[in-house]
């Protein structure tokens, strides 16, 4: 599987990554599913992480209610997720595994001092036990 992200949704998840600075962002990956996971749109989401948002995010039920009830009245899904993590790698914490589950994506960007460093996207296994490093394509 692979995700297959515009440019221009991957610039998009940059200035939102930047403007929340020194706070995690976080937001949903909206498009399809078949073979790969196009993504078509992103909608951000507020942080309600109760403590530590540098550390940690958290998007609350009815936020993802309303972005599947949309994303399902375009004929689109909900593909995954995606947030920051302020300085520090793009790769999942243990809170992230924790918080996820199997057959979405979570792309992570990485935010150094302020300023995009490097995304990658991961996906739990169907066990629930490990984060494994699913293939990007920016298109």
């Amino acid at each position: 599987m692979t995700l297959v992200l515009p440019l221009s949704l991957l610039d998009e998840i940059r200035r939102h990554a930047v403007s929340t600075y020194p706070e995690e962002c976080c937001g949903f990956l909206i498009g399809r599913a078949g073979r790969d996971h196009l993504v078509e749109e992103i909608r951000k989401a507020r942080n309600s992480a109760p403590d530590s948002r540098r550390t940690r995010y958290s998007i609350d039920a009815q936020s993802i209610m309303e972005a599947e009830k949309r994303a399902a009245a375009s004929g689109m899904v909900v593909l995954g997720y995606y947030h920051s993590h302020p300085d520090h790698p793009s790769v999942p914490s243990e809170f992230d595994r924790a918080h996820a589950w199997p057959s979405y994506s979570y792309l992570i960007m990485s935010i150094r001092m302020g300023s995009p460093d490097s995304s990658r996207s991961w996906r739990l296994d169907d066990a629930g036990g490990r984060f494994f490093r699913e293939e990007m394509r920016i298109v």
